[in-house]
């Protein structure tokens, strides 16, 4: 990528939601991969601030360090409620999770979202040049090429959704839906995770939008406009990974948590308290197990982290409220004085502290009902210690159960296949559990975040 990045003589613009700016705290793997390339080749990353104001305001605000630009602007309170927390994820993300019963569409959420990428494009068209390249960042910003282009802009344009896509059958409930996802034919490269996405966005083109499959795999729109898209899994910095977990292993909050629990064996889930991401399910999956296999009482321990999400929204507090409410009735009924079954702890924790945690279970339970990716599956794995790893129990409806073929694969919804997994993983000899290992950890070396955004990079300007 470098070569080639350097090769193309114009930087890299990234947009997202949100910008990684450089004076906040370490970044996560995503935003480390985007700040590498645009450090590569120099480069603009533009974005909301992150503040409300009583306006949008026109003025973009600019910070520099070394060669890259971070520009951001401040939304109102109003267009921010319209366009992140009404459309933004009160419609467009249960549609793309598999989830319209709990869809709020209104007239007025679309018409803000539409407004907002609107005042992002008219402040960021200036600051493009000739020959940038312009990388556009998930669902929130579908239909910023469209008016970017309407603005005169001819530049590279990529797309990367970073969740879900689901069949075109179900995207059509989503309201207006030709208004929106037709304009991701503006874009020159559209990138999803999965085969499996890639052909529910290759559905819609053909059979909602009369799009006509080409030769090299473009797709072209009745009015001759040409785009491709492909599959690009997204991963994990696996080195970084893997060497924050051996050092997170002399942390003493590390080896409080392995001296709490004895003997005990480690079953950890890390989440974002989302509706997508199965909790509920995976709690009754637990008490299956403790229900079914007595000898497994006082010899494991369920430690789940669900990192607070979305406190307004309605749905996001009755998930929590369903949780704690279940942990209590599973501690309740099988807890001694000296163990507690389940340890549920609703708020977020430093990587590099996660990793530490990876590290120490026996078993890392994954089971979103649907999810893009799930880089946490990929972390457990790489956290591991090779002479002894644990066993990941994934949901088959994750990107992830793409590459990590030696997981656990589970259906989230069948509470009794997954207490037999936890079952199976509980018991699994250290030889199985290495060559399972050794396998995921060589698709994980082999395509780490590094090799995604190259990729995306190399195809996206046709080197």
């Amino acid at each position: 990528m470098t070569t080639t990045a350097r090769k193309s003589g114009g930087r890299l613009v990234v947009v997202s939601n949100r910008v990684a700016l450089p004076q906040r705290s370490a970044p996560g793997g995503l935003a480390s991969a985007l700040q590498a390339a645009l450090r590569d080749c120099g480069g603009l990353w533009f974005g909301w601030s992150g503040k409300l104001a009583a306006e949008t305001a026109g003025e973009v605000h600019h910070v520099q360090k070394g060669n890259v630009e971070y520009a951001t602007v401040d939304l109102s309170h109003e267009d921010h409620q319209a366009y992140y927390t009404g459309f933004a994820n009160g419609a467009l993300w249960p549609i793309l999770h598999y989830r319209p019963d709990v869809v709020e569409y209104q007239r007025g959420h679309l018409a803000g979202y539409m407004r907002v990428n609107e005042i992002f494009a008219q402040r960021l068209q200036p600051l493009v040049r000739p020959a940038d390249t312009l990388w556009i960042h998930d669902y929130h910003l579908i239909p910023l090429a469209s008016i970017l282009r309407r603005l005169g802009l001819k530049n590279r344009i990529g797309f990367f959704l970073h969740t879900p896509l689901p069949a075109a059958g179900l995207l059509i409930a989503l309201p207006n839906h030709r208004q929106l996802l037709e304009t991701l034919a503006s874009y020159d490269l559209i990138g999803v995770h999965t085969s499996r996405d890639l052909r529910a966005l290759e559905d819609y083109f053909l059979h909602e939008a009369g799009a006509a499959m080409r030769l090299g795999g473009q797709l072209r729109m009745p009015d001759g406009r040409l785009f491709r898209a492909a599959a690009f899994p997204i991963s994990i910095d696996t080195a970084g990974v893997e060497g924050a977990a051996r050092m997170a292993a002399s942390h003493p909050e590390i080896k409080k948590l392995r001296e709490s629990l004895g003997e005990q064996a480690l079953i950890i889930g890390v989440d974002r308290l989302d509706y997508s991401k199965g909790l509920p399910q995976r709690f009754e999956a637990y008490g299956r197990l403790l229900m079914r296999d007595p000898e497994l009482r006082r010899r494991v321990t369920f430690l789940q982290i669900a990192q607070p999400s979305r406190g307004s929204v309605k749905e996001y507090r009755q998930i929590r409220h369903e949780l704690e409410r279940t942990a209590g009735h599973i501690n309740g009924q099988y807890a001694a004085p000296h163990w507690v079954p389940i340890r549920y702890i609703g708020k977020s924790f430093p990587q590099a502290l996660l990793m530490g945690y990876y590290r120490s279970a026996r078993v890392g339970l994954v089971t979103p009902l649907r999810d893009g990716m799930n880089l946490v599956a990929k972390e457990y794995v790489a956290s591991q210690d090779p002479a002894d790893p644990g066993v990941l129990v994934l949901s088959r409806f994750a990107g992830a159960a793409q590459e990590l073929r030696e997981a656990l694969l589970v259906n989230p919804a069948d509470t009794e296949e997954v207490a037999d997994a936890l079952q199976q993983a509980l018991r699994m000899p250290q030889r199985e559990r290495r060559e399972r290992w050794a396998a995921m950890i060589e698709v994980l070396r082999d395509n780490d975040i590094t090799r995604w955004r190259s990729t995306f990079l190399n195809v996206l300007r046709g080197n």
